[in-house]
Order: structure tokens, then sequence, then C-alpha cells
């Protein structure tokens, strides 16, 4: 079974490409994966870089920008090659499914809805009010 579920933030905006005789959309987008457990001096995080392609890469392309935090489910790939004679490991995260993580307004974007409401905004309830309400 290869399946790699993570939560992580988009440190760019995707690489776009389209390629192949259907015209394929390829998105390529590097992602943040923050370590549960460090060490001193040890990074708060792993950066890979992500690979989606058709239908899951033009919804990337639509919806995905620089910090938006995402849940994916992907497989793990070698990338492994040899040039010049000398033999290169590595490995290729190829998205499979993804969602938001957070709502616009959970990353910091501030909107009319998250603006604080003061007492004023809200009508008080009338004292001859002939119906029981358990708050009162």
């Amino acid at each position: 079974m290869n399946i790699f579920n993570f939560v992580g933030r988009a440190t760019g905006d995707p690489d776009i490409k389209y390629s192949g005789q259907k015209n394929t959309c390829v998105a390529t987008i590097n992602m943040a994966i923050p370590r549960d457990f460090k060490r001193d001096g040890d990074p708060d995080a792993d950066f890979f870089s992500c690979v989606a392609f058709g239908k899951t890469a033009e919804a990337i392309e639509k919806y995905v920008s620089k910090g938006t935090k995402l849940i994916c489910t992907a497989h793990v790939q070698n990338n492994n090659y040899e040039k010049d004679g000398v033999k290169h490991y590595g490995v290729k995260i190829l998205l499979d499914k993804w969602e938001f993580a957070e709502s616009k307004r959970g990353s910091g974007e501030a909107g009319p809805s998250s603006e604080k409401k003061s007492d004023e905004d809200f009508m008080p309830i009338p004292k001859n009010l002939d119906i029981d309400m358990p708050f009162a």
C-alpha cells in the first residue's frame, strides 16, 4: 500500500503546464510540512515538491496559491536517474486528492464577517415577552 497523507502549506503559487496530445494539466507545487518533533537547530518543516495531473491539477490551478493550507493524499514514486555517469536518487510525491485545511478567514485574511460585533448590533429581549426562554 503506497499512501502518503499530510497537511502542509503551499510555499508559492503552483507551476502550471499543459502537456501531451490531450493537453493534460500538470501542476507542480512546493509544500512545507511541519515537523512534529525537532531537535535544537533542526528546521521546523520539511519541504517537498508535489505533482498533480488532470482534474486534480486544474483545481490546484484555480484555487491554490502561496500560503494555502491543504490536507493531501498522495503516493510516492522513486525519481532515480543517471546523469554523466553519476546516479541521482530522489522521491516524487504525486497528489491524488486534496482539500482545504482552513477557510480563508482562518488563514488570517480579514473579511467583513470577521469584524467584531458590538452589543449595539443586537436587539434586547423585551421584558413583556410571553414565551418561555430557557436562557433568559
